[in-house]
């Protein structure tokens, strides 16, 4: 990877910050960043950089809310999203970078869509059939390993249970810890975006992560339940757009 421009260098930092608000709450603003850093290092190579920041903002994110997790619903979720990981590794090795990177933006925005009809639909039931916890993990897995967006359809899952804030980001933490330390493996050998090169990159914006998750903290505690889960639609929207017609 060549050595990023000034402004290149600027984007990177700011979705570093950006990626320490997520962590610390503020979801749906995770296209945004995968957007940014694949305009910088491009789409597959960005996903390398990225683990390490993943990781450091979810060790701050499973101890800062370590009282509000939920543990049933990562139960639901995780067995499927380790098997939709799997499916990202092979299928990842096949998937060109034009393909990758309009792949992420149509993913988004379909589930921008999902969110949406979760949101507004009359019927607040909580879905409690099988398949939906298993769609929304395979999906998740899959988005996850092959562009770091999994987040969107975890926030389908989670939008739809109308879990409380707090829950919401605590049981997203901890979900999120177990398969990004899954995920690591992989990158490394497997896809080898994890590299002596690509970790000097992560370790110069791990500091703007850290301020990130600072900033994020204060925010969330600013935002109240229903905004909050207004923003997550609005953020994940955006981000999708973004990606889509780079």
């Amino acid at each position: 990877m060549p050595e990023p421009s000034l402004i290149n260098y600027i984007i990177a930092a700011i979705c570093a910050f950006l990626l320490g608000i997520s962590k610390s709450g503020i979801k749906g603003i995770a296209s945004l960043i995968v957007t940014g850093l694949a305009l910088v290092y491009g789409a597959k190579n960005s996903t390398g950089i990225m683990m390490p920041l993943l990781l450091v903002g979810d060790v701050f994110a499973i101890t800062y809310y370590k009282r509000h997790v939920q543990k049933e619903y990562i139960i639901k979720l995780l067995p499927w999203m380790v098997l939709g990981v799997l499916l990202g590794v092979i299928g990842g090795n096949y998937i060109s970078e034009s393909i990758f990177k309009n792949g992420m933006a149509l993913i988004i925005l379909f589930s921008v869509g999902l969110m949406y009809y979760w949101e507004n639909k009359k019927d607040k039931t909580v879905p409690s059939h099988w398949s939906f916890a298993s769609s929304m993990g395979l999906l998740a897995g899959f988005t996850t390993m092959i562009g770091n967006l999994a987040g969107a359809f975890s926030n389908i899952y989670f939008l739809a249970m109308r879990i409380p804030k707090n829950n919401f980001i605590g049981t997203a933490a901890w979900l999120f810890f177990f398969i990004n330390s899954f995920k690591v493996p992989f990158h490394i050998w497997s896809w080898k975006t994890i590299n002596s090169e690509s970790i000097l990159i992560s370790l110069k914006l791990i500091p703007f992560v850290i301020m990130g998750l600072i900033a994020g903290v204060f925010l969330v505690k600013k935002i109240e339940d229903e905004i909050y889960r207004k923003l997550i639609l609005l953020f994940t929207a955006i981000g999708g757009v973004a990606i889509l017609f780079n």
